[in-house]
């Protein structure tokens, strides 16, 4: 939850910091540039390097150190110190969720392990939420007692929100001496995650499996670089005020804070998995549309984003499983994880220099053609699915269609 509350509204940096559209998304890029690497080298490090205890406390300090760095460089109006700062944060930040869940792993099992992992997403979206809302509204009781805007009270703000980057690194610690405890009273090995990484597997990847990277990227690139621009966009298409536009571009994580354990549950109990990917791409295309061309109320496109962001991350991310063999599976997630990154960074630096150049109208049409790329993808995976299931229809069941 901690690294989702860290980085303030979109609208205070833009304005406080006098940044233009396409500077700001270079600070979303530089979060995900460490990724693209560490996404294959994180489980290691964790596995033969740190260990699982050692790791997560580094990997919390890692956290804390890259938010300081960002909050002292908005205090001191120095843009390329906060990217130094959010490239540091990155190090960290998904290092840390692996580490998580191989505590996950560790001490649940079963059915037991289902409820914590939906717990934890459910956990990473309020944080989603209390960052667009609740840093929102410390930023406008600073700004009131300072009297004054810019980037001091803008660092104030940041700097506030590394107090949940040193709750994490607390935590970290706790659970490193209740694992240790756990390890000596139960006779248990320290945990591990599990991943091995053979860059070599690559080039025996299954077609299914590229199409789902497909279908990852030309998905996610569309969700989480809107959300970023999203509080400015409600406040000058739909006339809305800061506080309702913070409101209604979290509405995406407040529906799936609930919803995910919920669709995951559906997904896992009717199977065809490739069928409720579709419908989530659909819906989401559809949702672009409407923000893009009409001027409905934006809280109906926002709750079908809610819903339709929801059921993708529930139904997409388990196909890896059914398509590459369980020794290909940290491989297959990691090299996920990295074009995902390698995307929402690209991405995230076009569509600040469309925004700047042409406006939210060509940003949306942008997002619908990244939406329908992940559309492409998605029926091809179907056709590509149903031919080899009628090849094989044993093995056809056991996998995408679960």
């Amino acid at each position: 939850m901690v690294p989702r509350v860290c980085f303030g509204g979109g609208g205070a940096t833009v304005w406080d910091m006098k940044l233009s559209t396409a500077w700001f998304m270079e600070l979303y890029a530089w979060y995900s540039w460490p990724n693209v690497v560490l996404c294959f080298v994180g489980g290691f490090l964790l596995d033969r390097v740190f260990g699982i205890r050692w790791g997560t406390v580094i990997f919390s300090l890692f956290v804390l150190l890259g938010q300081i760095i960002f909050a002292c460089g908005a205090l001191f109006n120095y843009f390329w110190l906060m990217a130094v700062g959010r490239f540091v944060f990155g190090i960290g930040g998904e290092s840390l969720a692996v580490a998580q869940n191989t505590y996950a792993v560790n001490w649940f099992k079963g059915k037991e392990l289902n409820l914590v992992f939906g717990l934890q997403l459910s956990m990473a979206r309020l944080g989603s939420t209390a960052n667009m809302n609740i840093m929102g509204s410390i930023y406008d009781k600073i700004e009131i007692a300072r009297n004054s805007t810019g980037p001091v009270t803008l660092g104030i703000v940041l700097m506030i929100a590394a107090t949940t980057c040193l709750l994490s690194l607390i935590c970290a610690l706790v659970l490193g001496c209740l694992d240790r405890r756990a390890e000596k009273i139960l006779n248990k090995a320290e945990g591990k995650t599990g991943e091995v990484i053979k860059l070599k597997d690559v080039k025996n990847f299954p077609l299914e499996l590229w199409l789902i990277f497909i279908i990852c990227v030309g998905y996610y690139v569309a969700i989480f670089p809107f959300i970023g621009l999203g509080q400015v966009f409600f406040i000058e298409k739909f006339d809305f005020s800061p506080t309702e536009a913070r409101l209604i571009n979290s509405i995406v994580y407040i529906i799936s804070a609930p919803a995910s354990p919920v669709l995951g549950f559906l997904v896992d109990k009717t199977g065809k998995h490739v069928l409720w990917v579709m419908c989530a791409v659909v819906l989401t295309l559809t949702a672009h549309i409407m923000l893009a061309f009409t001027f409905w109320n934006p809280w109906i496109a926002m709750s079908v984003l809610g819903v339709s962001y929801s059921l993708l991350a529930c139904a997409l991310w388990p196909m890896v499983a059914f398509v590459v063999p369980e020794y290909q599976l940290g491989t297959a997630y990691g090299f996920m994880q990295s074009i995902q990154n390698l995307g929402l960074a690209l991405i995230s630096m076009a569509a600040g220099s469309i925004l700047d150049s042409r406006g939210y109208l060509f940003l949306e049409v942008f997002f619908c053609a990244c939406i329908c790329i992940a559309l492409i993808g998605v029926v091809l995976l179907y056709f590509v699915d149903n031919l080899k299931g009628k090849r094989a229809p044993y093995i056809h069941k056991l996998k995408l269609q679960h």
